[in-house]
């Protein structure tokens, strides 16, 4: 099955129509922002909420901001990441990465920002009930906060969490993890998804958040800088833990297998009608090459 692009071009042409400054003095900061948040890719997190919207009956369009969302909050992580204090990465996508393009201090910022908008435009565009909308705000807050997306960096950086697998996944979990499920989640939230049927839909996202990872492990031995648009072998250069670093190559590939066939059992029980779009996702995730 082939990645579901007509969902990639559509999160696309929202984000491109997005501005944030409304005075010529930050139009600068909105440059660095657009630089970033522009710079292409998959959108495997936007996709992944226009794909779940589907899967529910929903039309993709209607999330859209909430998706979009995702990526700014997706970018920002990227821009911080990318920083000499962090993973000391000078390109991304392709491209040099925000703190080259434009100084540490303004790509700082420009993540800032694009944090900060994210949540502002779910609050002021995001269509549903309100009570939907805030339930879907938190969930994002809380994927994205301490005991999310940044605390699991601050393991990774520290060098905090416990020896052996569970420590390994509880640093993946978090780290790139939360904001998969989160990209799941906040749609069932929004439809108003509970009990069981959420709790099958947030398995399905929690396993795809361990392939992800599994695969990106993968790719940042075997991958060239120009297929993967940022410098390969960053994670041996910086000593992060990784599957590969801690399994080898080849388990960590039998790791991805055994992932995918998981994640797609899951999915099978979250959407037992089926959910094609959400299928591509996942068989695209195992197979990637960048």
């Amino acid at each position: 099955m082939s990645y579901p692009d007509d969902l990639r071009e559509q999160v696309d042409a929202y984000l491109q129509q997005l501005r944030f400054s409304n005075t010529p003095t930050t139009e600068g900061l909105e440059e660095a922002m657009l630089y970033s948040l522009l710079a292409g890719g998959k959108r495997i997190r936007p996709v992944l909420a226009l794909a779940t919207a589907a899967a529910l009956g929903e039309s993709p369009a209607g999330v859209m901001p909430l998706a979009a969302a995702l990526e700014m909050v997706h970018s920002y992580s990227l821009i911080h990441d990318d920083l000499p204090a962090m993973d000391d990465d000078d390109l991304r996508r392709g491209k040099p990465s925000c703190h080259v393009a434009f100084g540490e201090d303004v790509a700082i910022l420009a993540g800032d920002a694009l944090y900060a908008e994210a949540f502002r435009l779910i609050l002021t565009e995001q269509q549903g009930g309100p009570q939907r909308v805030l339930l879907a705000s938190a969930e994002l807050a809380a994927a994205t906060g301490v005991n999310g997306m940044v605390g699991g960096q601050y393991l990774d950086v520290e060098g905090a969490a416990a020896d052996g697998p569970e420590g390994l996944r509880e640093i993946h979990s978090r780290k790139t993890g939360q904001l998969i499920n989160a990209s799941v989640e906040c749609v069932c939230l929004l439809h108003g998804l509970e009990g069981e049927a959420l709790l099958a839909y947030r398995t399905f996202a929690g396993e795809l958040g361990v392939l992800f990872q599994i695969v990106d492990d993968i790719l940042d031995v075997t991958g060239s800088d120009e297929e993967l648009g940022k410098p390969s072998g960053s994670d041996e250069r910086q000593g992060k833990r990784t599957y590969v670093s801690e399994f080898g190559l080849e388990q960590a590939q039998a790791l991805a297998d055994a992932s995918h066939a998981q994640t797609r059992a899951a999915l099978a029980l979250a959407a037992p009608q089926g959910a094609e779009q959400l299928e591509r996702i996942t068989d695209f995730i195992a197979a990637r090459e960048s």
